[in-house]
């Protein structure tokens, strides 16, 4: 495919024309899809009572750190809005165009919505939330925004969603495995399919890149490059509890996740190694100078970031309070 100066406009005008077998690959029919209220308790059953007195009994011992992560990726589910407005403003993404990117955009934000209002009903009926406090800190991370260094260029876009889709992926598996191990199966369950959801999402969107480096792999080493320098940053960095400054609650979070082995510093260096591998850069050819250099810098970042890794350990319990959770 030869390329003129817009070349990004054009390879995304080129790769759209496999939307729908891009859907049929990585998306589930909706009419057959799971739904919220296959895994919870169904209100109009003569069991419903007893079925919340069940539920509510699980969850009891569900340790606080654990808690505060998963309101923390429910919150994180949430913002969907705020997710989906950003990546309609991608270039060679026009909502002008309604069977095109935007097809996917719209696909994958319904089946992703169903996170979010599964997990909501789950806490709100497990009596261990206090849901006013978990939706005030929604709002402010939907009203807030998020900021990812990736402008509006589908490179860096998909580099961006590859990474971190895995990164949830890593996080919702990791809530199955331990809700568990503390005896709350139902929840292990919904985790788990969640996870799974997570896991597709992350192969269309590394599939994505994968076919960019095909037609244009200078411009997409340089963009993998340039997302790495920075840094990639998870869309709930700007979380924030009530009456603090946007971003204050992230650090607790982060901290609680590493103490739990949810998702870790050694995580993110490992996801950064398997999109390496996947994409295939060390066998790469044709790339530019610039290109060559970046590639030199992603091959030697993994042991950087292992050495880090290493280093920062699991932190200590801090003194904080998470007022999303009851006692």
């Amino acid at each position: 495919m030869m390329l003129s100066q817009n070349k990004r406009l054009e390879v995304m005008q080129f790769l759209a024309k496999d939307i729908d077998s891009i859907i049929e690959s990585y998306l589930n029919n909706i009419d057959t899809n799971w739904q919220p209220a296959d895994l919870l308790p169904e209100s109009s059953a003569p069991e419903f009572l007893e079925e919340i007195k069940e539920l509510r009994a699980s969850c009891k011992e569900l340790p606080y750190d654990y808690l505060a992560v998963l309101v923390g990726d429910i919150i994180t589910e949430e913002a969907l809005p705020t997710y989906e407005s950003w990546l309609m403003d991608i270039e060679g993404i026009s909502k002008s165009e309604p069977q095109g990117w935007s097809k996917w955009i719209r696909m994958w934000t319904a089946e992703e919505n169903r996170h979010g209002d599964l997990l909501n009903k789950y806490v709100y009926l497990s009596g261990r939330v206090n849901m006013k406090q978990m939706e005030i800190s929604t709002q402010h991370l939907i009203a807030d925004g998020m900021e990812i260094g990736c402008g509006t260029d589908p490179y860096r876009n998909f580099v961006y969603t590859s990474f971190q889709e895995t990164a949830t992926n890593i996080s919702h598996r990791r809530t199955a495995t331990l809700s568990k191990k503390y005896g709350n199966v139902q929840l292990s369950k919904i985790c788990g399919v969640i996870a799974a959801d997570e896991a597709r999402h992350a192969k269309a969107y590394k599939s994505f890149v994968s076919r960019i480096f095909e037609i244009d792999p200078s411009e997409m080493m340089i963009a993998f490059e340039d997302m790495m320098r920075k840094k990639i940053s998870m869309p709930a960095h700007f979380l924030r509890q009530q009456g603090e400054k946007i971003g204050e609650t992230w650090a607790h979070f982060s901290d609680a996740a590493q103490r739990l082995g949810v998702y870790t510093s050694l995580d993110y260096t490992e996801i950064l190694s398997g999109l390496i591998t996947e994409w295939d850069i060390a066998n790469i050819g044709g790339l530019t100078p610039a290109a060559e250099k970046g590639r030199d810098y992603l091959m030697n970042l993994p042991d950087r970031f292992l050495k880090i890794a290493q280093r920062t350990g699991i932190k200590a319990p801090l003194e904080y309070e998470f007022n999303w959770i009851t006692r």
